[in-house]
């Protein structure tokens, strides 16, 4: 794992693209997480929680399976965008599965602002 970021440390154009994405689809969606996942192509994927009677799916989760479908073979980067305090192991294993053990998790508040970045290893 990789250590919390600083104040000091600014995000890449990139990641906080993600992030922002997930933001907007856990508001826009009014569910407890969003999430993005960059490809890589440099396409992004973004997903909210799914929570039906017969299926439930983290917004992670969701987001990989939609990359997944749409053909990619590989992820540079994911953002979660919840309350949670830490990134959960069956996330990470999602992003592990497709992205590698080295692919950055990207773990940020209801606000945006970025509380640590992980690996999916």
């Amino acid at each position: 794992m990789l250590a919390p970021m600083s104040e000091a440390q600014v995000m890449d154009p990139e990641d906080q693209k993600i992030v922002t994405l997930a933001r907007s689809a856990r508001a826009r969606n009014a569910v407890p997480e969003g999430a993005a996942v960059r490809d890589e192509t440099g396409r992004t994927y973004v997903a909210g929680t799914v929570a039906l009677p017969s299926l439930r799916l983290s917004a992670l989760q969701t987001a990989v399976a939609m990359a997944v479908a749409s053909g990619a073979t590989s992820l540079e980067a994911a953002a979660v965008v919840s309350d949670v305090v830490a990134v959960p192991a069956e996330d990470l294993s999602a992003v592990r599965d497709l992205g590698g053990p080295a692919t950055p998790v990207l773990l940020a508040g209801p606000d945006g602002r970025l509380r640590e970045t992980v690996t999916a290893g």
